[in-house]
């Protein structure tokens, strides 16, 4: 058994639609899960709907969702003939499940909003998809992923139940691994980056986490191996949208990717590594454009000589802490921070402490800086500086370095023997 991911770039238009049963071709006859994001830039046109609700004018939130609605309807015109009508009836109840929300005023924190809206891109890419495929001969059954995957509620980026998950992953997936469940179809169609709370609210994984979801999948039911279908040939050495001349890599360790995933590389959501690492199960990364790529594999197995890789994380900004009476940032402080980090859900993207500094790069969301800026100014004076970037060069050099800052006012570099970091 194996399982697929495919992003929102494979499903974006009526073409990559269509091409899915030729890429699926190959594999006649094995049992596959296939995870689905939602199509193109759904997600973020979900955001602005949130934010439109969230803000009050929940007349221009509804007019944003309309026109994600019709768009998909039309999607579904467009490939669809025998399948149509079924299609339409259930794309119209997820419709309607965000409609409600909409009509309703925002009483809780904004990220259970998002995670109520967002959610429903994958719900309803997965189902065109799915209704697509089993009209042109690609027998599958769709399942709602939220009925599998138990999460805390930590909207936003919640955390797995695993063991309830991995309950219910046995009691949907158990016959039909070792027997023929489901009148014969050898495919499941589910969604990636969504879960659901005990209480059956809908909550996600973190941005790009439908990588996690496969992952979650992979490890449950022992599979063979997970790949992940994108628009490039493989893992690049650099975004080649930012870098016309990345490299391919054919090879690497399932170590370097944790490490390119932490530092922000989007080939792979960061949590996708352990559940796979941990049971021995390779990662391919292959190209949907052109199936006949070998890709990149991804395993326990240790490169060498890997070419300079480089990520660039955009919208960050840079929380300077100077100690209020001029003591030492020592244990405690440090240890109330991180506390801080906790219970606010931020993950700094780099550190540096001085004797009576600290200073904490992050991803610019207004709303958790300010939260975190407020707790911290118990303890220390606070100072934000936005509109930064900050470059990341695994095995670097020192010419590369130079070229990718040249022109740039460095506000503070970082550098070990292996990765340099750099904040401008």
């Amino acid at each position: 058994m194996k399982v697929f991911k495919f992003g929102g770039a494979s499903v974006n238009s009526i073409e990559r639609i269509q091409n899915l049963p030729n890429i699926l071709s190959a594999y006649n006859g094995e049992k596959l899960v296939i995870i689905i994001s939602a199509m193109g830039k759904t997600t973020n046109a979900l955001e602005k709907v949130t934010e439109s609700f969230f803000a009050g004018n929940k007349d221009e939130a509804l007019a944003l969702f309309e026109v994600i609605k019709q768009q998909h309807i039309t999607t579904a015109k467009y490939l669809l003939v025998t399948h149509f009508n079924d299609c339409l009836a259930k794309l119209s109840d997820f419709f309607t499940e965000v409609e409600w929300l909409l009509h309703d005023k925002p009483v809780r924190e904004y990220d259970y909003y998002y995670d109520q809206v967002v959610c429903i891109g994958e719900l309803l890419s997965t189902v065109i998809v799915s209704h697509y495929l089993n009209e042109a001969g690609v027998a599958n059954t769709w399942l709602d992923v939220r009925d599998i995957i138990r999460t805390d509620d930590n909207f936003r980026d919640a955390g797995i139940d695993w063991a309830y998950t991995e309950g219910r992953a046995k009691a949907v997936f158990g016959n039909w691994l070792y027997g023929n469940a489901d009148g014969g179809t050898n495919i499941y169609i589910t969604q990636g980056f969504i879960g659901s709370t005990d209480e059956n609210e809908s909550t996600t994984l973190g941005r790009e986490g439908s990588d996690y979801t496969a992952a979650i999948f992979a490890n449950l039911l022992n599979a063979e191996s997970q790949t992940i279908w994108k628009d490039v040939e493989g893992v690049m050495s650099a975004d080649p949208k930012q870098f016309p001349d990345a490299t391919f890599i054919d090879e690497l360790s399932f170590d370097e990717v944790i490490e390119m995933a932490y530092y922000g590389a989007q080939v792979i959501h960061p949590k996708t590594i352990k559940p796979l690492q941990n049971k021995g199960i390779p990662l391919h990364v292959k190209c949907f454009l052109d199936s006949s790529l070998p890709g990149t594999v991804i395993s326990s197995k240790r490169v060498k000589n890997l070419p300079p890789i480089v990520i660039i994380k955009q919208n960050q900004a840079l929380m300077h802490l100077h100690s209020q009476d001029f003591s030492f940032v020592g244990e405690q402080p440090m240890s109330d921070l991180y506390e801080l980090f906790g219970k606010i859900k931020l993950k700094p993207n780099l550190i540096q402490t001085g004797a009576i500094s600290i200073q904490l790069c992050l991803d610019d969301r207004e709303e958790k800086l300010n939260q975190l800026a407020a707790a911290a100014s118990n303890e220390f004076d606070v100072q934000v500086e936005k509109g930064l970037s900050l470059l990341t060069i695994r095995h670097f050099t020192n010419e590369l370095l130079h070229k990718m800052t040249e022109g740039k006012t460095i506000v503070l570099l970082q550098q070990t023997r292996e990765t340099v970091q750099v904040l401008y």
